[in-house]
Order: C-alpha cells, then structure tokens, then sequence
C-alpha cells in the first residue's frame, strides 16, 4: 500500500511539473510554403527531377527496343550471338538500375540537390524557432506539419505566422494561407 501511495504522490508531481510548462507549435510545411526561396528551390528540384526521369526514360526505350530486336532475331541466331544480345541487354539493365539509384536513391543527385536548396532554409526555420522558444520560454514547441499526430491544435499556440516574421517573412508571400481552425489535420 505504501508503494501505490508514493507511486501516486510521483505521478501527480509530475502531472503537476508538466501543467506548468508552455507548450506551442508550428507548420513548417506552412512557413516554407511562405518563403520565396523555397518555391524556387522546389521548382529547381522538379526541373531536375524531370530532366532525370526523361533520361531514365530514354535508357528503358533502349533497353526495350534491344529486347524486342532480340526476340525478333532471336530463331535466326547462333547461340553466340544470342548469349552476347543477352549479355549486351542485361548490362544496359545493370546500367539502368545504377543510373536509377544515382539519380533518385538515398544518396543520389536529387537528395543532394535537395539538402543544397532546402536544408539551409529549414536550418534558418529551426533557429528562428529555437529562438523563439528561449526568449518566450516554451518548453516544447510541436511541428503540426510532422509525422507527430495533433488532433486538436487552438489556434492560439500557433507560432508560425510569428517564425515567419522573425525570419523576415510574412504570411501569404508564398502559396501558403494559414486557414487553422480548432481541428487538426
């Protein structure tokens, strides 16, 4: 009994310690879709995406127009010659494969791209919130934009429009239109 008396005497300690934090949150989707820098630096990177991707698409009408020559040829020829088709087909797929990953993979050209573009700005979003939280003494500021789940926000914790300005930024420079009621996403 004397275990559960001073279990509950923590649990409301902490219940008590946690009440008189401050809590906020912020979009960081929002901010960026209200920095200039990060349209032009999205439209960058869909220009490259799209200049990669017809590059990927040319190497498979290759290797597609290869395979049916060879299926077409493939009666009328000498197995050396099919061995070698199919050798020749096989490493244009390799090559596909590798150009695919140097492209698109982890740590292929679009990522890098997109850490050159974006990453200094969400660098700069972080400061300004960070900042923030310190001269106002928040001791957690959420990212409703995140993989973390707010089911309900009031929209007088929303930070955001006030990241942006001390940024330098306004509200509506950008795409974005904050629009955040009671609800969350």
């Amino acid at each position: 009994m004397k275990k559960f008396a001073i279990i509950i005497v923590l649990v409301m300690g902490s219940i008590f310690s946690v009440s008189a934090q401050k809590f906020a949150y912020v979009d960081t989707q929002y901010i960026l879709d209200n920095i200039p820098e990060y349209k032009m630096a999205q439209n960058q990177l869909d220009e490259l995406s799209k200049k990669w991707q017809k590059e990927i698409e040319l190497k498979v009408g290759e290797i597609d127009r290869l395979y049916k020559s060879y299926q077409t040829d493939a009666v009328l020829l000498p197995e050396d010659i099919k061995i070698q088709r199919e050798e020749e087909i096989l490493q244009k797929e390799k090559e596909l494969n590798q150009l695919k990953k140097k492209r698109f993979g982890t740590d292929g050209d679009l990522f890098k791209k997109r850490q050159e573009l974006i990453k200094p700005l969400q660098d700069k979003i972080y400061n300004a919130i960070q900042e923030m939280a310190e001269q106002r003494g928040y001791a957690v500021i959420f990212d409703r934009a995140g993989s973390l789940s707010i089911l309900y926000a009031s929209a007088r914790y929303d930070k955001s429009d006030e990241v942006l300005e001390s940024m330098g930024y306004s509200a509506g420079e950008g795409s974005g239109s904050k629009s955040s009621g009671g609800s969350g996403r």
